[in-house]
């Protein structure tokens, strides 16, 4: 080996593990597959491939540490090893599997997307995130070989200078690879890497704790003898099946508790813990139960704000104990548990593992496979028999990135229009595609696991009846119907408005009753859908109108038979009748208009005098826009239907905020002049001035306050006729 790779106590170190490892695995690997290793081993080395990392560790001695640490407590065989040690030396899968089998480059192959995984900095943190994890790993012992390789990495890295990796892959260990070994049955890894972070990440807690654990090891031990002594007894004398277990809860635990019940290391209620676990048929497995409690209770005086019962109703995931917490001896608090057997193995099992049911949920499909998992780990059975689980758990669902890296989970087949909604309601109604890696993608994109995606939204966009086939989840269904069912209630509020107002121009009587029995004789069951249909264009307007007339003299008994005439009889008395008609439905703007929202449109600012139209929002408002407003080209084109007549109402009775861009020369006193022109003119008021001069031309926007057209233009032409002034231009 190359000796600017290896010190001389890491050659030692490495012969002495292999030695070990040799004796750990027997024949599971075979002569072949040792001198496979050493000749990638060799060709790594000579092609400088093998780096130490950000601890500067030798990664080919961490490699021979984290296998045995794989072999010897989690258990792995031949293929979980020959991944690990080869993992640091190459990504070739096609030469692994050559050389190795397929299983051992599969396993490879799984470690290096979870590696391209972790470059997506993903908030590890995140419940999601271990199970695109899983996802993501394909063969479940990528995952026990990346637990032992944490833990092996936190054994390391105790005197190491770099702070911040350290913090990093010590915060890691206690959100990610600790409740992943405790699913899994590895409790042992599982609190050493729990304290280890701990001790890393907050040292002086760690100490302290650990300080006055050491200092009353021989006390607490006698103390548990002396609490379960009696218990024993008298469970033993009423004739009780049972066995008992007592511990002193760990460094990290005893923290969390600290922290959660703010206070000192002697107030931790809970510091020993007793378990009394019974033999007993499941016809009278609560009635047993209760009766130890009783017991119990008898014996040592409760805490009743620390008594849990999820014997009566068992937590939603299927856990079942009494917990109860006593005052002891000497007056220190124990915590006892009372479950059966059965109740034990569900716990055990990991159905209420700690991780799930201190607050964070779990998904149950992952519980069956990974207890399957460790019954063949307690089973010390060859680890080929996990080859047969398969991410099929996760083959209807997706999990997919936010742009700041929060994972979101999904039925597979959802589309981004289920992930806009899922942000937000408003993103979701606005949503016209996104943009996945840098690439645009439509809506209708169907996302895949590790996807990160940014939703691209338009102000134009509005949700449409086809968009329910798009999505696949029911919150996107029920906003997008939601969305639907307002914008059908404004289309037909405003239509009902428009029909009112149009009767009231034509000087038609509004009859509540006559508009009942015009909606039955159109066919409507509902007032809601004659407004939608007429605000959808499905109803003219002016032959509603007309049925209108014909119902309302019918109504009022004045739908009486005439005799018929001739046309001869007729003369056409209103030549203008057909232009009055067109110009029926206009929306007369008056400060005292009632029953429309309206308001005027900032890009064009219209006054009193302006040749206005008005346009339908879809908050069902009306904005009234200039004729010559610089959109109005793209309103009538696109939204014609949307269109109001308006017209102002007597005189301009209010003051008009208008923005005027004057460009001049830029002489001396000619803003001077401008400003005075305007502070001598009554009723006009100026609001804002912004002046900028170059290359001896100034340009300006003037803000005003005036009544009508008729002030605003005069004016105008005063500004137009200061000495020097160019350009007055009304914006």
């Amino acid at each position: 080996m190359d000796g600017l790779i290896f010190t001389a106590d890491e050659r030692i170190e490495a012969m002495m593990l292999v030695r070990r490892l040799r004796s750990e695995v027997g024949g599971l690997l075979g002569d072949k597959d040792y001198s496979n290793v050493f000749k990638l081993l060799k060709a790594a080395l000579k092609a400088d491939g093998v780096k130490r990392d950000v601890f500067g560790l030798n990664p080919v001695v961490t490699s021979l540490q984290t296998a045995v640490i794989g072999v010897e407590e989690i258990g792995l065989k031949r293929d979980g090893v020959l991944a690990i040690l080869l993992y640091s030396l190459t990504a070739d899968s096609d030469v692994v599997d050559r050389m190795f089998g397929g299983s051992v480059a599969r396993i490879i192959h799984g470690l290096g997307k979870i590696q391209e995984l972790y470059k997506k900095n993903p908030v590890i943190e995140s419940e999601n995130f271990r199970n695109l994890l899983l996802s993501f790993a394909e063969d479940m012992r990528v995952i026990l070989v990346m637990i032992a390789d944490r833990v092996n990495l936190m054994r390391q890295i105790r005197d190491t200078d770099n702070v911040e990796a350290k913090t990093e892959v010590s915060q890691e260990a206690s959100y990610l690879y600790a409740p992943l070994a405790h699913k899994l049955g590895l409790y042992k890894l599982k609190s050493e890497l729990e304290d280890l972070s701990l001790k890393y990440l907050e040292h002086d807690a760690y100490y302290m704790i650990k300080d006055k654990l050491n200092a009353t090891k021989k006390s607490r031990d006698a103390y548990i003898e002396r609490f379960i002594e009696p218990i024993d007894k008298k469970l033993t004398d009423a004739g009780f099946k049972f066995h008992m277990k007592g511990r002193t809860k760990s460094i990290h635990s005893i923290w969390q508790k600290m922290k959660k019940q703010q206070c000192g290391f002697e107030g931790v209620y809970d510091l020993f813990a007793i378990r009394i676990i019974l033999d007993s048929p499941q016809e009278l497995e609560k009635v047993q139960c209760w009766q130890v409690f009783a017991i119990i209770t008898d014996m040592y005086q409760p805490n009743p704000k620390r008594m849990r019962d999820w014997l009566s109703v068992p937590k939603s995931n299927g856990y079942e104990s009494l917990h109860i917490t006593v005052l002891g001896p000497e007056g220190k608090w124990v915590e006892v548990q009372i479950r059966t057997e059965r109740m034990d193995e569900i716990a055990e099992r990991g159905l209420a593992a700690h991780w799930r049911y201190k607050g964070v949920k779990g998904e149950s499909g992952v519980d069956d496979w990974l207890n399957s998992i460790r019954t063949a780990l307690e089973n010390k059975d060859d680890m080929q028999v996990i080859d047969q689980f398969k991410m099929d758990l996760y083959e209807d669902e997706v999990f997919v990135f936010t742009p700041k890296g929060d994972l979101v989970k999904f039925p597979k087949g959802a589309t981004v229009l289920d992930f806009a909604y899922r942000i937000h309601t408003n993103i979701g109604n606005h949503c016209v595609g996104a943009k996945i890696g840098g690439k645009a993608v439509t809506f209708r994109y169907v996302m895949k696991n590790g996807d990160q995606i940014d939703v691209l939204t338009s102000a134009a966009q509005r949700p449409k009846q086809e968009w329910l086939n798009i999505v696949k989840t029911s919150r996107a269904k029920s906003k997008i119907r939601m969305a639907l069912k307002d914008q059908m209630i404004k289309d037909g509020a405003y239509a009902k408005e428009m029909f009112e107002r149009r009767l009231k121009n034509r000087k038609i009587e509004l009859e509540e009753s006559t508009v009942s029995h015009l909606i039955k004789k159109l066919g409507f069951k509902e007032a809601n859908d004659f407004y939608r249909h007429m605000a959808d264009g499905s109803l003219d307007v002016n032959q509603v109108i007309d049925k209108y007339q014909e119902l309302l003299r019918y109504d009022n008994n004045a739908g009486t038979q005439q005799a018929s005439r001739s046309a001869e009889g007729f003369s056409y008395d209103n030549p203008n009748e057909e232009l009055a008609r067109s110009s029926d439905d206009v929306l007369v703007i008056d400060r005292n208009l009632k029953g429309v929202e309206y308001s005027l449109a900032k890009c064009c600012n219209p006054i009193y005098g302006d040749d206005v139209f008005g346009f339908v929002t879809v908050n069902g408002g009306i904005k009234i826009h200039r004729n010559d407003c610089p959109n109005a080209p793209e309103l009538r084109k696109r939204f014609g239907y949307r269109i109001v007549k308006a017209k102002w109402s007597g005189k301009g009775s209010s003051q008009y905020s208008i923005t005027l861009k004057v460009i001049g020369n830029d002489d001396i006193g000619i803003v001077n002049n401008i400003t005075s022109i305007i502070a001598k003119e009554e009723k006009i008021m100026m609001r804002n001035i912004n002046i900028d001069s170059h290359d001896g031309l100034f340009s300006g926007n003037l803000t005003v306050n005036v009544d009508d057209t008729s002030r605003l233009e005069q004016l105008i032409k005063k500004i137009r006729n200061v000495k020097g002034v160019k350009q007055v231009i009304r914006i």
